[in-house]
Formats: structure tokens, sequence, C-alpha cells
């Protein structure tokens, strides 16, 4: 499980956004996002560095 902070997340837009952007990443990616606490829970097989890097190009890059 993949845990981050992104910042960025503030409608339910971007949880859309987010989500699309890890399932390019895993389509079978699991995704859970909490907009009161801006935290993203992604469950995947794929590399944490291969989801940061979808989420930065989709311009919700996790916090560091």
């Amino acid at each position: 499980m993949l845990e981050f902070n992104i910042q960025a997340m503030s409608c339910n837009h971007c949880v859309k956004a987010i989500t699309e952007a890890v399932h390019e990443v895993d389509p079978t990616a699991k995704v859970e996002a909490d907009l009161a606490t801006k935290r993203v829970q992604v469950q995947t097989e794929a590399a944490r560095a291969a989801v940061v890097a979808a989420l930065a190009e989709a311009g919700y890059a996790p916090a560091a």
C-alpha cells in the first residue's frame, strides 16, 4: 500500500484525475482519496516511483 499527501487535491475532479493517473500505471490499482486530509492510498503492484511520476505529470505531485 502506497500513501501520499497531495496538497493540490481540493475537489472531486482532482480525485478523478489522480485516480486516472494511477490507473495509467496500473489499471487494476485501488485508489482511495480523502479530501479532508489530502491523503491518497494506492493499492498497487507498480513501483512507487512510477506512481509518483504519473501523479506529478497529472499536476498532483505528492508532498515530500
